[in-house]
C-alpha cells in the first residue's frame, strides 16, 4: 500500500526549527524511502488478527484432542489394572 507522506511539509518544519535545507531534505527523503515502507496498515493488522485467531483455534482444538486421548489412555490403563 502506498502512503501519502508530505516530504515538503516535513522538510519545511525541520527548516523552521533550524535544520539546514540539504539536511532537512535528506531526512524527509530517508523517512519516505526507509520508514514509510515498513509501516503496517490497518488491513495488515486485521489480517494478522485473523491469522492469530485461526492459530489460536487450531491450538485449542489440538490441546483438546490431546486431553481426550490422554484421559482415554489413562482410563484404559486403570481398566487393565
Amino acid at each position: 500500500m502506498v502512503f501519502a507522506f508530505d516530504t515538503l511539509a516535513f522538510s519545511k518544519k525541520l527548516r523552521d526549527k533550524g535544520v539546514a535545507l540539504e539536511q532537512a531534505e535528506a531526512h524527509a527523503e530517508a523517512i519516505r524511502e526507509f520508514v514509510m515502507t515498513e509501516l503496517a496498515t490497518k488491513p495488515d493488522i486485521r489480517e494478522l488478527d485473523a491469522k492469530i485467531e485461526r492459530l489460536s483455534l487450531q491450538l485449542t482444538v489440538r490441546l483438546g484432542g490431546l486431553i481426550v486421548v490422554g484421559i482415554g489412555a489413562l482410563a484404559a490403563l486403570i481398566k487393565l489394572t
